[in-house]
């Protein structure tokens, strides 16, 4: 199998989409519209890596068409793998875990910055007030 490389899919965004095996320009295209409509929330950072097509050469095989895709957003790293038995479940699925990963991102980044965890003093051993020093 090679590998043909489809380019960028969007010019704000470095995201390549790769295709390996039997896969159709018709079904890239499906593909490359999912990914656009996970990554185009606003105000997200800066999306680059890669999302790779592929469907397996042998007629046997229940989930044909699979798909990983390995992306920087911002600082954070999303992984997302999937396999369907058609290019238009693979594209679904696809773009339905990576808008998770991307929730569940965002979800993280409010929690460490909101102030729930941290004391309004710090601790002595941090530079804070000692017992004796409270008023």
């Amino acid at each position: 199998m090679t590998a043909r490389d489809t380019g960028t899919h969007d010019s704000t965004r470095a995201v390549r989409v790769r295709a390996e095996g039997d896969v159709d320009e018709e079904a890239l295209a499906y593909v490359r519209a999912k990914v656009d409509a996970a990554l185009g929330r606003p105000g997200l950072p800066e999306v680059t890596g890669e999302v790779r097509v592929a469907r397996a050469a042998a007629h046997h095989v229940e989930r044909p068409w699979s798909a990983g895709a390995e992306l920087r957003v911002g600082s954070a790293r999303v992984v997302v793998h999937a396999q369907e038995a058609s290019a238009g479940e693979l594209a679904d699925r696809l773009q339905d875990r990576l808008q998770d990963r991307l929730r569940g991102q965002v979800e993280t980044a409010v929690h460490r910055g909101d102030g729930a965890r941290r004391t309004a003093t710090p601790p002595p051993w941090r530079g804070g007030p000692t017992d004796g020093e409270r008023h």
